[in-house]
């Protein structure tokens, strides 16, 4: 095939614990009014697949490029029935319901599904109070943490730990976990939207969830939660490089890995990969893209996907932006 970089179509979530900090604070253009909690930038779930939306592959599923050319889109010897990354902005001006998802086992047998869902959650802008819900304490064991996930005393049994801008955390599949309020997140993830709540709302509107319901759905989260499971966390600290380039690591896992570059003043610079890259614009900036024969523009709060056949790409302009993509030849 004939790769170019990919702008894919994005779905909005106007759950209610969103706010406008995506439009407002990452000056991300087109949300729709009130609340946006999530935009889906590069996505290859059921019935959320991104469609191409420039060149000649505009208006193709993301998942029909997976299946025509999976080594030229995702990397060498890749196999597999969907594109492997999930990306997100999370708008946490509300807290997010407390929750779990399944590892990969789980989800193949509870679910019936591929793969469960490992994530990270990337910290672009948090408040002074700002804090993440994430793992079950040592010392709870699985009727005590039911009772108090019933009874909403999460932090008797939850962790909780303050986070702040830079911040990364990785989350394994199976950590029963929330952040928010006042928090803003990127987030990378395995290609699943398999979850379990324990909260007596619903996300999308708030009303209430009938008990009965409610310890059906405990129930369904302490099968698949893995008490033992804990959160790493790394700080966005490392010095510039002699290009004036600060290259950061945030996160390693064996699903994927994000990196997040900047730079205080305009530079050009490139990059070589050979497995997909998930390109996204966290600045103030627009940024200029070349690969291949292909060169355009990467708005503010927007997210290109770098099939890995292109193998190199360059950048110009004051950075900052995030790659994400498997492990491995990145």
């Amino acid at each position: 095939m004939d790769w170019y970089p990919l702008h894919l179509s994005t779905s909005v979530k106007q759950h209610v614990f969103g706010g406008r900090a995506i439009a407002d604070l990452l000056g991300r253009s087109g949300l729709p009014d009130g609340p946006v909690a999530e935009t889906w930038e590069v996505s290859d779930v059921d019935g959320e697949v991104g469609l191409v939306q420039e060149g000649p592959l505009a208006g193709t599923p993301l998942r029909e490029l997976v299946t025509r050319d999976p080594e030229g889109l995702v990397g060498a010897g890749w196999r597999g029935s969907r594109f492997p990354i999930l990306t997100k902005f999370i708008d946490g001006t509300g807290a997010l319901p407390v929750h779990v998802h399944p590892d990969d086992e789980a989800a193949r047998r509870l679910r019936g599904e591929e793969n469960g869902k490992t994530e990270a959650w990337h910290v672009l802008a948090a408040a002074p109070e700002a804090t993440v819900l994430c793992g079950v304490r040592p010392d709870v064991g699985e009727e005590q943490l039911r009772e108090a996930l019933l009874a909403d005393r999460f932090d008797d049994v939850l962790v909780r730990f303050p986070v702040s801008a830079g911040d990364t955390v990785l989350v394994p599949a199976g950590t029963v976990h929330s952040f928010g309020p006042g928090t803003l997140v990127y987030e990378i993830e395995q290609t699943s939207d398999l979850q379990q709540h324990a909260m007596g709302w619903q996300m999308e509107d708030g009303s209430p969830v009938p008990d009965d319901e409610r310890a059906a759905n405990v129930d369904a989260l302490l099968r698949e939660a893995r008490l033992a499971e804990r959160p790493s966390v790394r700080d966005g600290a490392g010095p510039a490089d002699e290009d004036g380039v600060r290259r950061v690591v945030c996160c390693e896992s064996a699903y994927f890995v994000l990196h997040r570059w900047r730079s205080g003043a305009p530079v050009t610079v490139g990059r070589e990969f050979a497995t997909a890259q998930v390109l996204t614009n966290v600045g103030q900036q627009e940024v200029a893209v070349r690969a291949g024969g292909w060169s355009g523009t990467l708005p503010r709060a927007s997210t290109l996907l770098l099939p890995a056949a292109l193998g190199r790409v360059e950048l110009e302009g004051a950075l900052d932006v995030l790659w994400g993509h498997l492990p491995g030849a990145g």
